[in-house]
């Protein structure tokens, strides 16, 4: 079976590396030169995924078209911001019998369009695949035991796409309940921002669980909206990822929050994050302007967007939302 992977951020690698590590032969598309440098001459990827050998079975190219034609399965693993971008790009070169893979999680800015939708639009003659639930790449990548969900509205494929992706330390669960995972996975990356400042200001635990409990209400709310089933909230892509996201040291959204709270300024902390992206921020805008637009009530979306786009401050934000609940 012949495989790429779109994007060689931490998450798109240890996803390369654990189909490599299985014998498949993978293209990883990176767009930075030196990356795809470092992957095929030294094995490493270390501004991504730092202190992890990667198996000689992974080519890396910056040519869109090498790394997508001819491949039965393609996994897109970057930013939801150049998805549909990318997405345009490579339908030009892909056949109808290939399956795609989104990882990315999010909705996009101003159409609110879940990834998997974005790719059917871009590309609709192939069969889209969504996976998501609480995958840190860091643990993944070490063969720390862990578990992820796969939906599609392409029921027969998933049996495939477990085979290929499931490992003894990766465990992968069908589901149908494709809005679902996506809503959950974009919600969960809102919240957590919201739990970074907490841990930041040492409100103490009292306050995290109450925001992942009113993270997990929006989260509930916006998939009703979408038509989502209401038990994928209490499941691995739901609750599994939301706690997940909340509590580790390698969330990237949580790391946004704590900083914001210290007073670093976003050029500040996107140097710290170097390159990496924290998929909350631009999803807390597209989740505010749904919400006002279809009249759905979420209090803590609309603080954490006020925080991040209105330069509120945050003991303010805090006080109103408390208010609010």
């Amino acid at each position: 079976m012949n495989i790429s992977v779109i994007g060689a951020g931490g998450w798109g690698t240890t996803l390369a590396n654990l189909l490599a590590e299985k014998g498949y032969k993978v293209k990883i598309w990176a767009f930075e030169k030196e990356v795809v440098e470092e992957i095929n001459n030294k094995r490493e990827n270390s501004g991504f995924l730092k202190g992890v050998k990667l198996s000689s079975n992974i080519e890396a190219t910056n040519d869109l078209k090498e790394a997508v034609s001819d491949k039965d399965m393609i996994i897109t693993a970057i930013p939801s911001s150049f998805l549909r971008n990318v997405a345009k790009e490579i339908s030009k070169y892909i056949s109808a019998n290939t399956i795609i893979v989104s990882v990315t999680k999010g909705l996009e800015d101003n159409t609110f369009k879940r990834m998997s939708q974005i790719i059917g639009e871009e590309i609709p003659k192939v069969k889209v695949v969504a996976l998501s639930g609480p995958n840190h790449a860091e643990e993944v990548a070490r063969k720390v035991p862990s578990a992820t969900v796969i939906a599609s509205k392409h029921l027969d494929i998933l049996p495939k796409v477990k085979e290929v992706l499931q490992t003894e330390y990766f465990k992968v669960y069908p589901h149908d309940d494709v809005a679902g995972i996506e809503i959950c996975g974009a919600i969960k990356n809102i919240t957590a921002i919201a739990v970074g400042v907490c841990d930041a200001l040492k409100l103490g635990d009292n306050t995290k669980a109450s925001i992942i409990t009113l993270g997990l209400t929006e989260m509930s709310r916006v998939g009703r909206f979408f038509g989502a089933k209401r038990a994928t909230f209490y499941g691995l892509a739901g609750v599994g990822d939301l706690v997940a996201t909340c509590t580790s040291k390698h969330s990237r959204n949580r790391f946004v929050g704590e900083r914001l709270a210290e007073g670093k300024s976003f050029e500040e902390i996107r140097k710290e994050m170097h390159g990496m992206v924290a998929e909350g921020i631009k999803t807390s805008k597209a989740v505010h302007d749904l919400a006002l637009r279809n009249n759905i009530d979420l209090p803590l979306t609309n603080q954490v967007y006020k925080v991040l786009y209105e330069e509120k401050e945050l003991k303010k934000a805090i006080k109103d939302l408390t208010a609010l609940i």
